[in-house]
Parts: C-alpha cells; structure tokens; sequence
C-alpha cells in the first residue's frame, strides 16, 4: 500500500498524472500548474529565498525563478535566462518558457547534474555557451545551489581567469551546497582538475574537459564524505 501511495506521488510529482502540472493552455490547467509548481517543484520555498547573486558584472545566479521573478529580472535589463534544467514539459519550465517570451527574455536550456559527473560534451556545451550568451544573462538550477554553483565557478574559471581558489566559493554553504553528500561531485570536478593541473601545469577550464578530464575516473574516485570509511 505505502508503495503505492508513493508511486502516485512520484507520478504527481513529475506532472504525469492526466494534466496535472504538464499543460497550461487553460485555465483549469494553468491552476493545476501553478499548484504543481508551487508545491511539488517547491517555489513555495523560494517566495523569498532566491539565492540570486551577481557573480561579475552583468553575470547572476538564482534558484529557478518564478514568473514574477523573471518580470522584475526583465525590468532589471536581464537579456537572457540560462535554465540548467533541461526542458521537461512540467510547470517550471511551462510557465518560464511563457513569461520569458512575453518579457522579451531569450530562454536557453541545458540540462546538467547535481549527483553526478557528466560526459565531458555536456560540460563543453556549457562553458561555450557562457561566451556567447548575451549580457545581462542570469543562469539557475532549482535550488541554485549546486548546477548553478558549478556553471559559476566554470564561468569564473573561464571568462573571468578567476584563481581556482575564487571559483570554488561558488560551491558553498553560503549559496546551500553540501560538499559531505553526493552534489559533492561537483567540488571532486575541481579537485581532479587541481590535481592535473599539478601533475601537467596550468591549463584552462576549457582544454582540461576537452583534453583531459574523464568521466569514469572522476565518478570511481569520488565517494561522499558521509560514505567513507
């Protein structure tokens, strides 16, 4: 029974179940939405939390906006809005992928992970796509914390030469990043990057995931502190 009742609550939760969170073209689907949004995807949470920092001069950093948020951003001169979530068709990206295109906001969606190390492409794709972005753009993940953690210590790394030591504050309680659980793979991305560094000399963000990083190595070498022995 109870793995029933969490089986309909994954399916609510994913915006699988009839239009329950996967379609706003009316208005009975747009409240559903919303209440999807609002509590599966737990904008709730972030009414006044927006983890919103600017991280260099027309660069910003937030959990995922709601539709009020993107129209004060578009007020504030934002031009572009990088989504590192993918584009599931659930209420998040509907109602963002809407109230970007009223306000005039270029929406670009690339989805990365917050518990695992990806193929190098994925992190290529991200770091080129930060060179041409237009400015002001403001990237986000859900909490902010983790993905749009990562992508800011990338885009410091690599746009701005920023030392390691700067971009790794990206990856911090201050923004809610746990190091101690599995988005902890995120900070072991740079601790393999410093180790190479060391062994081969300086090299850039870029050619260390073009030439060098491998991804089977970095996800059997890295283990959650609150996994080890």
């Amino acid at each position: 029974m109870l793995k029933k009742l969490a089986a309909a609550f994954n399916d609510l939760e994913r915006g699988r179940r009839g239009s329950f969170g996967n379609d706003i073209s009316t208005p009975e689907n747009r409240r559903a939405a919303l209440w999807h949004f609002h509590l599966f995807d737990h904008a709730i949470l972030r009414g006044l939390w927006t983890n919103l920092e600017q991280i260099a001069p027309g660069v910003w950093r937030s959990n995922q906006p709601s539709p009020a948020r993107i129209e004060r951003y578009a007020k504030m001169g934002i031009k572009t809005i990088l989504n590192l979530r993918g584009t599931p068709k659930v209420s998040h990206y509907l109602l963002e992928e809407e109230t970007c295109a009223a306000h005039g906001i270029e929406l670009v969606s690339i989805a990365l992970a917050a518990r695992a190390a990806l193929p190098k492409e994925n992190y290529l794709e991200v770091i080129d796509l930060l060179d041409r972005l237009e400015k002001p753009f403001l990237f986000h993940c859900k909490s902010g914390a983790d993905r749009a953690g990562l992508v800011a210590a990338l885009y410091l790394l690599h746009v701005e030469n920023a030392p390691l030591d700067v971009a790794r504050k990206q990856l911090s309680l201050r923004f809610l990043h746990l190091k101690s659980t599995k988005t902890g793979v995120l900070d072991h991305i740079l601790d393999c990057y410093e180790a190479d560094m060391a062994r081969l000399g300086p090299m850039g963000i870029r050619d260390w995931f073009a030439d060098h990083y491998d991804q089977a190595a970095v996800r059997a070498s890295f283990k959650p502190l609150w996994n080890r022995s």
